[in-house]
């Protein structure tokens, strides 16, 4: 592939998420959930996703890295995506301590199982990059994050031959009653990416609450909802068969598409 083609590639995808931010403006959008009730956001999302995974997967791999920018590039704010705050009782008692007291759960389909604390998973090789945050809300930030390698982390516990993909179980619950906990997940191909991060600071501060301390998911090539905050436990697995509707992620199981590139 030449570079004129990569190019013309970029700016196709570029283009495509244009206009879905200049629709969401126009519609007066009011959060992710309120256009997941809807019945034509999902069917609309679906079919223009499709059309992008199927650019990218052609135009760029999926080892393409997403664009860096410098530090006079930094959006004055990063605002908060998603919830703010998670309504748990775990969580909150974890933040009143500084998350001294965190451990990130590592299981499933892998040969080694552990428990990482906040220093352990600190003292893994590391990645600092400042990239864009693209909203399907259409909004987006800039901002300097600083995490573990996730490529690191897989190493540590050893995935077996049967792990397709990592679900990350999240804090926040996104109903009332502590139902449907966020999560969310990825292939191996963006779990090894080298831009793929559990992130522990943002703009060279630790990561705040509103962020999704003490880790979030940095998985740059995607869409926003698919980096997901406030993670628990990583789970490695064949298929999704037994974990929410099957479908890989929270808004997913509300309609949204699972591969969310840009």
């Amino acid at each position: 592939m030449s570079d004129r083609d990569e190019r013309n590639g970029m700016r196709s995808r570029r283009r495509f998420l244009a206009r879905t931010g200049a629709l969401l403006g126009a519609i007066g959008v009011a959060g992710c959930d309120r256009l997941s009730q809807t019945e034509w956001f999902p069917r609309i999302l679906d079919s223009a996703e499709r059309l992008n995974e199927r650019v990218a997967k052609l135009v760029t791999g999926r080892k393409a890295m997403a664009q860096e920018y410098g530090p006079a590039d930094l959006s004055p704010t990063f605002r908060s995506n998603g919830t703010a705050e998670p309504d748990n009782a775990e969580y909150a008692a974890l933040a009143r301590n500084g998350f001294a007291d965190y451990a990130l759960d590592v299981g499933g389909l892998v040969t080694s199982p552990r428990r990482f604390t906040l220093a352990e998973l600190r003292a893994l090789p590391s990645r600092t990059q400042i990239t864009r945050h693209d909203c399907v809300e259409g909004w987006s930030a800039i901002g300097k994050w600083q995490g573990a390698r996730l490529s690191a982390l897989l190493r540590a516990v050893q995935p077996t031959p049967a792990a397709r993909y990592v679900v990350f179980h999240c804090a926040d619950p996104m109903e009332e009653g502590g139902e449907s906990p966020y999560y969310e997940s990825i292939d191996m191909d963006d779990a090894y990416h080298e831009q793929t991060l559990l992130a522990y600071a943002l703009n060279d501060r630790p990561l705040p609450i509103a962020n999704g301390a003490p880790i979030r998911l940095r998985v740059e090539r995607q869409l926003g909802y698919k980096h997901a905050k406030y993670v628990m436990r990583v789970e490695l697995v064949e298929s999704f068969a037994h974990i929410g509707q099957g479908r890989g992620g929270y808004w997913e199981d509300q309609g949204y598409q699972w591969y969310a590139g840009i």
